[in-house]
Parts: C-alpha cells; structure tokens; sequence
C-alpha cells in the first residue's frame, strides 16, 4: 500500500485534534474530488513500518483524539489488509482513540452487502472503526454548511453500533 500524505495534527477530519492518514488508490473518481492525486495506487511513498512507528509517534500525545483514514479509498482491496494490521495495532496501543474513516462506499449496501470493495479483511477493519463516512462525494449534492462531510448524500455512522444493532446507527456529534 502507498499513502499519499500524513498530517500529524487535523482539525477537518473528525471530532477534536486528529492524525489523518491519506492513503492511494481510488477508483470512484468523484466529480471535483479534493484529492484527484491519491486516485493512483502509485502515488505518493510506500507504507512502511517507519512510517507506522511515525503514526505512533504522532498518536501518544493525550490532546490527539483518534486517527482518521481518507484517501484515496481505504477499503479499496488494495488497501483493506495494511489498514487492517495498522488499526489493530492502534487498538492496542492506543485504546481510548477514537477511528474515524471516510469511504465512497455506502456501509450497509457495499461494505456489508456484495461489492467489489468486500475481501477477507472488510469486517476486521470495520470491527476496528468507529465512525465511518460513507457514500462518494456528490458534486450536485456539496453543502458547505455540513459537518465532516462534503455532501449531504454522506452519513456520519456509529460503525460499533450498527454491526451490533445490524441497521444503521448514526453517529452523534
């Protein structure tokens, strides 16, 4: 997996002071996509264990709320076992951090349904997750005034609750 950038202290991309990793490939293609750069798998460095030791590193202060995953597409096949291995690692060593994730694919019909986002690591990744924001961006559907999502298609969801519940839960903010 390639990563195209990190950013050790975001504001944009979740509740409180996060670590957001922006990882490569996507094959949505969103209309006016932010990053049209990360589409490339190739973009960008390789993940490597200096860099995960780097993410660490960036976590362990108490004012960093959580880390954030974007893209590019994580749950893109490419990208779901690397992500997976990081989040459980996270857990463990990080346990009162809360996971945020943002997806183009929609949870209930595409991570949990038949697509071609679902590979052998799709459940243990979301077991891992606690927010999930899903559904592509919609150019038609952008409302500036949204918090932590660009279109109103998108929802903010409480990934713990709604595999336990199997329904979606929506996440409070």
């Amino acid at each position: 997996m390639n990563y195209a950038t990190i950013k050790p202290y975001d504001i944009a991309n979740g509740k409180g002071v996060r670590v957001s990793l922006f990882v490569s490939g996507c094959r949505h293609h969103c209309k006016n996509c932010f990053n049209k750069e990360a589409w490339d798998f190739s973009y960008g460095d390789p993940f490597t264990e200096e860099i995960k030791q780097k993410i660490f590193e960036y976590l362990a202060p108490d004012y960093i709320s959580g880390i954030t995953l974007l893209g590019g597409e994580p749950f893109e096949p490419e990208n779901q076992e690397a992500l997976t291995n990081l989040l459980k690692e996270i857990r463990q060593k990080f346990p009162n951090k809360v996971i945020w994730c943002y997806t183009g694919f929609v949870f209930d019909k595409e991570l949990l349904g038949s697509s071609r986002a679902v590979t052998q690591f799709t459940i243990p990744m979301l077991e891992q997750i606690d927010v999930l924001v899903d559904g592509r961006f919609v150019e038609e559907l952008k409302d500036i005034s949204l918090k932590f999502r660009g279109s109103s298609n998108q929802r903010i969801i409480d990934v713990q609750k709604s595999l336990k519940e199997k329904q979606v839960i929506l996440y409070n903010l």
